[in-house]
């Protein structure tokens, strides 16, 4: 992929979604008509994927309890995408059967 340093968080989402990229980062801010929430916002489907907000960086880094929060979080959040994607191109029997519940809204994750 060709994408510079410099990007703006408006190409950044529209690559990522182009691409079935999940975006994982620690800044939304709403600072600029560019800015992720602002992307998100103006161009969100329910077809895209999901942007992972890190609450906390420095916590991330630092805390190892939280590192393993977050870690989970991730996973779930994950396994959650893959199984609504699974279920938009065939039946599933699981959840024919119950076993398999249908994905949260991927709109506003967060860990």
């Amino acid at each position: 992929m060709d994408l510079s340093i410099n990007s703006d968080d408006r190409v950044v989402w529209r690559l990522a979604q182009e691409n079935q990229i999940i975006l994982l980062t620690a800044n939304r801010s709403m600072k600029e008509k560019d800015s992720l929430e602002q992307v998100i916002r103006e161009e969100n489907t329910l077809a895209s994927l999901p942007v992972i907000t890190i609450g906390n960086a420095d916590q991330l880094l630092n805390n190892s309890e939280y590192r393993g929060q977050c870690i989970e979080s991730l996973i779930e959040i994950v396994l959650d995408i893959d199984i609504g994607i699974t279920q938009k191109r065939s039946p599933n029997p699981l959840k024919k059967a119950g076993l398999i519940h249908s994905p949260k809204s991927f709109k506003n994750q967060g860990l």
